[in-house]
C-alpha cells in the first residue's frame, strides 16, 4: 500500500511549506466573498430592500398586528376574569355574560361587551417577573433584562412591509420609562426594523407630531437630487466600510423621503367624517381623575385607535398603542374604572371600523399589560399589588376563535395563579408569529456566534385559540 510521503512523515512538512499550502484557502474565501457581492449587485431591487415584503413560512391567518398595550398591569378581576366570591367586595367591578358565547365582561367595559363574541380571552397568562420595567421588556422583547429586538421588529424582519412609503412598525404614545426605546427597538437586528415612535405618553396625538416631513423652501425635484447625492456618498462609504449602522441610515433616509408623499396625509385624521371621530371619542373633552393627581381622557386613546385603523389601511405591519396608569396600588376602584372608561369606546369603535372596512379578517389584535393585579390591598386602603403568576389578556380578529375563554386561574391568598391552559409570554409570542405565518423556531438572526429568536429556546403555539 502506497502511503503519501506527507502522511508518512508529517514532520517533514516545514512551517513555510504549511503556510504556503494553507494560504490557498484565503484566495477561495476572497473569491466566495466577491461572488456573493456580485450576486447581490445583480439581484432584483426588491430583494435588496430590507423592508420589501417577504414570503412567510406558511400561509398566514393575519397580515398585521394592532397591540393595545395597557402599561402598568390592568386588573383581571375588573375586566374579563370573574370570581363570584369577589363580588361582595366594593373594590371590584361586577361582571355579566354577553353575546351568544356568554363570555364574562366587566360592567366597566359596556361598549367592548358588545363584541364579546369577537374576543379570545387568555385567562391563565403568566410571566417571569413582578417588576414593571422588566415585565414590560419581557412582554415586548421576550427577555426581562438583556437587550433584545422587540416583537414589532421581529415581525417586520420576518415579513417586511406592504407599503414602502410609510413605516412598517409604528409605536404611538410610548412611555420613556420602563425600558423606553428598547420596547420598540431592533437591538441587534438591522436598524431598519426599529419602530417609528409618535407622540408622548398620556398626551393626545396631533397630525403635526411627526415633524420635518416636508420642506416648503425646496421643491420636491430638488430634494430628490439632494437625496440621491447623499445616498451616493453613503453607499460609497458602505462599500469601503460595511456597517449595519450605515445601512440603517441609508434605509431611514429613503423611508423618510418616501414618507413625504403619503404619511403627512395619513396622520391627518381631521379629514375623517365627524360621525367617525365621534364614534371613537376624538375631541371628547371629559376627563377623570387617576393616580398621582393626573387625569385620563377618552380622547387620548381615541386618537390612537383612529390612527391605528388608518395605518392598517395603509399597509403598516405592526401598530402599537399605549395607555398609562394601570398600576393601581391605591385608589384601585376609582382609577381602574376611569381607565376602562377611557379605552372602552375607542376599542369598540376600532372593532366596528375594521369590520366595516374589510380589515377585520386579516388583522390580529392583542390587548393587555405586563402582568396582572393581586387581591391583597398591599396594606393600603383600596389597593392592589403586582401579580405575574396569573392574569388576563385577549386576542381578537379573524385569525382567532371569538367568544372563547382559554385557561383558568385558581385563587390563592394573594390572588390568582395560572392553573389550567397556562400561557407564558413566550407562548403568546410563538402564537402571534404563527398567526402571521411565521415559525418562531425558524425566525432567527445570527449574532455574536449564535442564532437568536424572539422566544429564545422556549415557547409553544397555543393551538386551542386558532380558528
Amino acid at each position: 500500500m502506497n502511503i503519501p510521503r506527507l502522511l508518512e512523515s508529517p514532520l517533514q512538512l516545514s512551517r513555510r511549506a504549511a503556510l504556503q499550502k494553507l494560504s490557498c484557502g484565503f484566495g477561495n474565501l476572497a473569491l466566495l466573498s466577491l461572488m456573493q457581492t456580485n450576486a447581490s449587485a445583480v439581484a432584483p431591487a426588491s430583494s435588496i430592500s430590507p423592508l420589501a415584503p417577504k414570503q412567510s413560512h406558511f400561509p398566514a391567518k393575519a397580515k398585521r398586528v394592532i397591540f393595545l398595550h395597557m402599561r402598568g398591569a390592568p386588573s383581571q378581576y375588573d375586566t374579563f376574569d370573574r370570581y363570584p366570591e369577589l363580588e361582595k367586595d366594593a373594590r371590584w367591578a361586577r361582571m355579566r355574560q354577553h353575546g351568544e358565547s356568554g363570555l364574562w365582561v366587566s360592567d366597566w367595559l359596556p361598549q367592548l361587551a358588545r363584541h364579546a363574541d369577537d374576543l379570545c380571552v387568555l385567562k391563565a397568562m403568566h410571566t417571569d417577573t413582578p417588576i414593571h420595567a422588566n415585565g414590560t421588556l419581557m412582554l415586548h422583547c421576550g427577555h426581562p433584562v438583556l437587550p433584545r429586538p422587540s416583537l414589532g421588529s421581529w415581525v417586520l424582519y420576518g415579513l417586511g412591509t406592504e407599503n414602502q412609503n410609510v413605516p412598517g412598525f409604528i409605536a404611538l404614545n410610548m412611555p420613556s420609562s420602563f425600558g423606553g426605546t428598547r420596547n420598540y427597538g431592533s437591538a441587534f437586528l438591522p436598524s431598519s426594523y426599529t419602530g417609528t415612535a409618535i407622540g408622548r405618553a398620556q398626551q393626545s396625538v396631533h397630525p403635526g407630531d411627526v415633524r420635518n416631513l416636508s420642506n416648503a423652501d425646496i421643491p420636491p425635484a430638488q430634494q430628490q437630487r439632494q437625496m440621491e447625492f447623499v445616498q451616493k456618498l453613503n453607499r460609497r462609504l458602505l462599500d469601503t466600510a460595511p456597517s449595519p449602522e450605515i445601512e440603517g441610515i441609508i434605509q431611514s433616509h429613503e423611508t423618510a423621503f418616501k414618507m413625504q408623499m403619503e404619511f403627512s396625509g395619513l396622520m391627518d385624521f381631521t379629514k375623517e367624517p365627524q360621525h367617525v371621530r365621534e364614534a371613537y371619542g376624538v375631541d371628547l373633552a371629559a376627563t377623570r381623575a387617576v393616580r398621582w393627581g393626573g387625569k385620563t381622557s377618552v380622547d387620548v386613546f381615541a386618537r390612537q385607535c383612529l390612527l391605528a385603523r388608518r395605518f392598517a389601511e395603509a399597509g403598516v405591519r405592526f401598530i402599537e398603542l399605549n395607555m398609562e396608569y394601570w398600576d393601581t396600588h391605591t385608589d384601585h376602584r376609582r382609577d381602574t374604572e376611569a381607565l376602562c372608561w377611557a379605552v372602552d369606546q375607542p376599542i369598540a369603535a376600532l372593532f366596528d371600523d375594521l369590520k366595516t372596512r374589510g380589515l377585520w379578517e386579516d388583522t390580529l389584535i392583542l390587548w393587555g399589560g405586563e402582568f396582572g393585579r393581586t387581591m391583597s390591598d398591599n396594606g393600603k386602603t383600596d389597593g392592589t399589588d403586582h401579580n405575574p403568576h396569573g392574569f388576563t389578556m385577549f386576542l381578537a380578529g379573524g385569525a382567532v376563535k371569538g367568544g372563547y375563554a382559554h385557561g383558568q386561574c385558581e385563587l390563592g391568598k394573594d390572588g390568582s395563579r395560572a392553573a389550567e391552559g397556562k400561557v407564558h409570554v413566550h407562548d403568546l409570542h410563538a402564537t402571534l408569529l404563527h398567526l402571521l405565518g411565521l415559525d418562531h423556531e425558524k425566525l432567527t438572526h445570527r449574532y455574536a456566534g449564535r442564532d437568536w429568536r424572539l422566544t429564545d429556546v422556549f415557547g409553544k403555539v397555543v393551538k386551542e385559540v386558532l380558528v
